[in-house]
């Protein structure tokens, strides 16, 4: 039996483009022979819906697109949709969720059956619990063969295999689903899954299907949706894995991909096929991995970046360029998303402005290929500063001083932004946006916040990686060289008000990734005062974050949609873990 895995791109709410992609798919599937065809979790509406799923009219359409995609399959294929499935009134009526999250298996242009996800996530980004119910039996059905077999398939959704014990020495959930339908003695385990992106969570998928396999000897069909949508990154990688534990397919990472595989009768493993047919979708031409983290997350990144843009209906983006390391990335990663003659950088100099600052934007965007627009904020700072002479008269120029310089490139760029409706991408990372060393209407303005999860360390790290990849300086040396500065008075330098970034961006890794007290990243080594200085800036710095755009999610623990903290607070960190 020949089974096709669609890696798809789907965009959330769009019914119809989602159909598409899976009937180009499913057409692929049948030039194959297949009989089974898997797509992602949620594949018809896209992941993560969110509160889409509050509106009535959505489910209805959703029920309708379903019904007519079911039409519009081949008969003789088998597909896994993964869609939402309505609870019964009964159940709604006793306290359940009104909705599944399911996988519907359409055969003969019916569908002829639901398979609800039974283990439902609420941590980190995850929310699941607020909109479904979980489901309670066993998913399995099966498949004949031309030879009389019958093929018994067990159906998981994405967290349905992330609850193994034998992998993770504890249980998340009461059920073992995976243990479940090795009871039922099925052939097979597939999986329809959106699982978000993180730095070496490939790896990790990887692993644990390994050792899912070899524990309950099945083989596992893993596929994974690929794309960005808001601030979540899904990078595919989808995998076919044997009883053995060993990958006998493995999709692309950040592109959608279509790979099909059999299932061996006589061995009741699976087996690669050595000629794939791919339908005509934008598949990559050739399968690779990334050759490092730094190349892993760049393709994050670029990929975030494109679908963000695509899907928000904008065509070109815009940013400020201040001849600094940030900028400098953020620019790279927007030309190789939507090409260089769609980005367009302002350089908006002050009295401040160093000349190499405007040389290396300059010689940057000659790099790039990106078109560049010059706007000196000189007057409009003289301008500022009589406005307000008679409230600041007396006082000593201070950090209200220098965020206006700040405020008045943020509003210029909003003004392109809103006059050409450009998408305007603010360029600060982690480290910056951790401890607050940002401006509020200033550089945090934007759509998106396209490095906002990338440590400053990291930045640098990705650059480097990325000249040598280019076997040039697409990013000037003199910017990976001189010190960090926001220049915002003469002589000043990032580390006149933080640690250095090696020591910064270690403690706020143990802070805000590890969760670790005082005490133990003391115990790393770190000098009390530094540490903190570190975390009393990261508390204070909420009510930033809480105004800032969107940002792409790369790290377990990034300041998106799964962090909560609250805003108004007063709480220590010093004595234990938290």
């Amino acid at each position: 039996m020949k089974i096709a895995i669609a890696q798809l791109n789907p965009t959330v709410g769009d019914l119809v483009g989602n159909s598409e992609l899976i009937l180009k798919a499913a057409q692929g599937a049948v030039e194959a022979d297949c009989q089974l065809m898997l797509t992602t979790e949620l594949a018809l509406i896209g992941y993560p819906p969110r509160d889409l799923l509050s509106y009535l009219s959505f489910i209805e359409a959703t029920a309708i697109q379903l019904h007519q995609l079911a039409q519009q399959l081949p008969c003789d294929l088998a597909v896994l949709v993964g869609v939402i499935q309505p609870n019964s009134k009964a159940a709604i009526q006793q306290g359940e969720k009104s909705l599944f999250n399911s996988a519907a298996l359409v055969q003969q242009g019916q569908v002829q059956g639901f398979f609800q996800k039974r283990l439902l996530p609420t941590y980190d980004v995850f929310d699941e619990d607020r909109y479904f119910e979980p489901g309670k039996t066993r998913n399995d059905f099966s498949l004949k063969l031309a030879s009389g077999f019958k093929v018994k398939v067990g159906v998981t959704i994405c967290e349905d295999l992330w609850n193994d014990e034998a992998f993770w020495g504890k249980r998340r959930y009461p059920c073992n689903p995976l243990q479940d339908l090795s009871d039922q003695e099925v052939n097979l385990i597939v999986n329809l899954s959106a699982s978000p992106y993180q730095v070496n969570k490939q790896k990790l998928r990887q692993q644990m299907l390994t050792s899912s396999a070899r524990r309950y000897q099945l083989p596992i069909l893993y596929s994974n949706q690929v794309g960005g949508n808001d601030d979540l990154i899904f990078d595919g990688g989808s995998l076919g894995i044997n009883r053995a534990g060993n990958v006998i397919t493995a999709l692309q990472a950040f592109a959608p991909d279509f790979a099909v595989i059999e299932w061996d009768e006589v061995d009741q493993d699976l087996k690669p096929i050595d000629a794939e047919i791919s339908p005509d979708i934008s598949f990559p031409p050739h399968r690779s991995t990334p050759e490092s983290e730094d190349h892993e997350i760049w393709l994050a990144l670029v990929l975030g970046v494109q679908d963000y843009v695509r899907k928000c209906g904008f065509s070109r983006v815009i940013l400020g360029l201040s001849g600094g390391v940030d900028s400098s990335f953020v620019a790279a990663i927007a030309a190789a998303a939507i090409g260089a003659e769609n980005v367009l950088g302002i350089l908006m100099p002050s009295p401040y402005s160093s000349d190499h600052s405007i040389k290396d934007a300059q010689d940057l965007a000659n790099n790039l290929g990106i078109q560049t627009q010059i706007l000196s904020i000189g007057d409009s700072m003289d301008t500022f500063e009589q406005t307000l002479l008679p409230l600041f008269a007396g006082t000593e120029s201070g950090v209200a001083e220098e965020n206006i310089q700040s405020r008045i490139r943020g509003t210029l760029l909003m003004a392109i932004s809103n006059k050409f409706g450009h998408l305007l991408l603010s360029t600060g990372n982690k480290s910056e946006m951790a401890v607050g060393y940002c401006t509020l209407y200033g550089d945090m303005n934007g759509g998106l916040a396209v490095i906002a999860d990338v440590p400053k360390t990291r930045v640098y790290s990705i650059c480097h990686w990325l000249n040598r990849s280019q076997h040039r300086p697409l990013i000037p040396e003199n910017v990976l060289t001189k010190p960090a500065s926001a220049e915002l008075k003469p002589g000043q330098v990032d580390q006149d008000s933080l640690p250095p970034y090696e020591v910064l961006d270690d403690i706020l890794y143990r802070l805000v990734e590890q969760h670790q007290s005082m005490a133990e990243i003391l115990a790393a080594g770190h000098e009390p005062e530094t540490v903190d200085q570190v975390m009393k800036l990261v508390m204070r710095a909420e009510f930033k974050r809480r105004q800032a755009p969107p940002g792409l999610k790369i790290s377990d623990r990034a300041f998106g949609t799964g962090w909560r903290m609250p805003i108004a607070k007063q709480v220590t960190l010093s004595s234990s873990k938290t």
